[in-house]
């Protein structure tokens, strides 16, 4: 099984279509299940549907032995319903799902169906997703002035889709302790983020890694970052460098 996710967490990364067709040229070469996290789908705020590269579902691009997951929680911003699908071409899949499903939960809310129902029909879930879309692309850009103003300190990748970013802070040049970090700024300033070598993977390659989430309240984030920057201009020189530096 090949395993996928894109939008990416915590990156917002995405895999582009041409990419996706390769992935899928391999699995069929070899009868490979493509299995693949689209949660934060369709909510991609820095790239066009009309763009050559953007990104389809991959249940769409003519290959059969794929799995496509998704849910109410991120990209239409309504974790509290508690409501996700699996979706396949495969009916072998779908079945053991089924089967698994009915062991374990035995049903979800009727009460959380309806209303995920409601907020999936035509009339409402374009302009749910249109809205949170302007919202992260308006909070994108704060906090990519933010990277801007400290980029001694923190760099990213620029995120494509979905509300989030992995941000690495660094010393001279070298990263941080991403845990010291965090544990920090939350004593400190009440700022919780998420630190990358306990969340996402350990080792140099996630050192000075943090999470943040820019999908929510506009003058939520603002305070959050200016916060953060008053952290890096008066206790940001007590933050250890990461030991793997």
């Amino acid at each position: 099984m090949i395993i996928i996710n894109n939008p990416q967490n915590p990156t917002g990364a995405i895999i582009s279509k041409s990419t996706l067709q390769q992935i899928l040229q391999v699995a069929s070469e070899h009868s490979i299940i493509v299995f693949s996290d689209e949660v934060y789908r369709p909510l991609f705020h820095s790239i066009s549907p009309t763009d050559p590269e953007y990104p389809p579902s991959i249940l769409s691009m003519g290959y059969e032995n794929t799995i496509a997951t998704s849910s109410l929680s991120k990209a239409y911003s309504l974790a509290g319903l508690r409501v996700g699908w699996i979706a396949s071409h495969n009916s072998n899949v779908i079945d053991l799902c089924v089967n698994a499903r009915s062991y374990a939960l035995i049903t979800a809310s009727q009460i959380d169906e309806h209303l995920a129902s409601f907020v999936l029909s035509p009339d409402l879930s374009q302009g749910l997703i249109q809205r949170n879309r302007t919202l992260a692309q308006q909070n994108l850009e704060l906090v990519q002035a933010f990277i801007d103003k400290n980029s001694s300190v923190c760099k990213w990748s620029r995120p494509v889709g979905g509300p989030i970013g992995f941000i690495r802070f660094v010393k001279s040049g070298k990263p941080v302790d991403d845990m010291e970090l965090c544990t920090q700024l939350l004593q400190k300033r009440g700022l919780l983020l998420v630190p990358g070598r306990k969340c996402f993977g350990d080792g140099v390659n996630f050192s000075g890694y943090v999470r943040l989430g820019f999908g929510g309240d506009t003058k939520e984030l603002k305070a959050g970052l200016e916060a953060l920057d008053n952290f890096l201009e008066t206790d940001y020189v007590e933050v250890p460098l990461s030991v793997e530096a």
